[in-house]
């Protein structure tokens, strides 16, 4: 049986927790929630063992999407929901004079999103800006733990899928989303985005839940427009049917592991949060 320790795995010389763990139980089985990040650094590597023996042991890893999973679906969401022809056309030639600094400094080419929707474009600069900070997206944590379990032949499915994610996002309108543009450009320029990439980094690298916590509030008390977009529909608009899809997959297996996201695992409506409300017992590992 595989056993949790107390907690002092870095003290033996194993690898540290990273991230936050918590153990769901209801109708006699179990399953366990882990909070990764979307982005990484070989320094988040390996996970401590745990994870490791509660992914063999798992007949399911259930993820948000599945980054190692059909191209074709990603390729078709973001056509759908992503591309337009007007791109972010409609910026004024103020703001187009920032983006085009911006553009340059993480030399991307600007005929390769001409056609982006101005919250792809806002997404594509966000992850730029996690790159230059030392954090990959090709170096994911959810990617990692795809890559683990399809290398060991388990079952991957996914809690949601990357047309219902972007759809979320394609439901601005084109005046809000030139204003998460704007609001994603302002940020990277006053150096807020690079603090919010590091302090995210570095709570999930020492799986710091009391910094998590800070992070929680921190968003939840954030008033700009892309604040409480990110807060109202990326977080707790979508932390009830994660739930609800972990609670019918624990009803048909045991022992699965589901690792989304560590931002919907914090806070007052997080995802263990819901699973309490929905009759679960929820255990804060670490």
């Amino acid at each position: 049986m595989f056993v949790f320790g107390s907690g002092h795995a870095a003290e033996q010389g194993a690898a540290p927790n990273r991230g936050a763990l918590f153990k769901v139980q209801q109708g006699g089985h179990t399953l366990y929630l882990f909070g990764t990040i979307h982005v990484g650094s070989k320094a988040f590597y390996p996970l401590e063992p745990r994870i490791g023996g509660l992914l063999k042991s798992a007949p399911v890893l259930a993820l948000e999407i599945d980054p190692l999973g059909d191209p074709q679906k990603l390729s078709r969401a973001v056509q759908q929901h992503g591309i337009s022809a007007k791109g972010a056309s409609a910026l004024s030639p103020a703001w187009r004079q920032r983006l085009d600094r911006l553009l340059r400094q993480y030399n991307i080419e600007p005929e390769t999103v001409a056609t982006m929707k101005p919250w792809l474009l806002a997404s594509l600069l966000t992850v730029s800006e996690f790159a230059a900070q030392g954090y990959d997206a090709s170096l994911a944590v959810d990617a990692h733990l795809a890559k683990q379990a399809h290398d060991a032949g388990r079952k991957v499915v996914e809690l949601e899928s990357a047309d219902s994610q972007m759809a979320l996002f394609d439901k601005m309108t084109p005046a809000e989303q030139l204003t998460f543009l704007q609001e994603a450009i302002a940020s990277i320029e006053d150096k807020e985005q690079a603090d919010q990439a590091r302090e995210i980094a570095e709570a999930w690298r020492n799986a710091d839940s009391s910094a998590l916590e800070a992070l929680a509030l921190k968003a939840e008390q954030d008033d700009s427009f892309s604040g409480r977009f990110v807060q109202k529909v990326l977080l707790e608009g979508r932390n009830p049917a994660l739930a609800d899809s972990m609670l019918k997959l624990m009803a048909r297996e045991n022992n699965s592991v589901a690792a989304i996201g560590i931002l919907h695992l914090v806070g007052q409506y997080s995802v263990p949060e819901q699973l309490r409300k929905r009759g679960a017992s929820v255990e804060r590992i670490y």
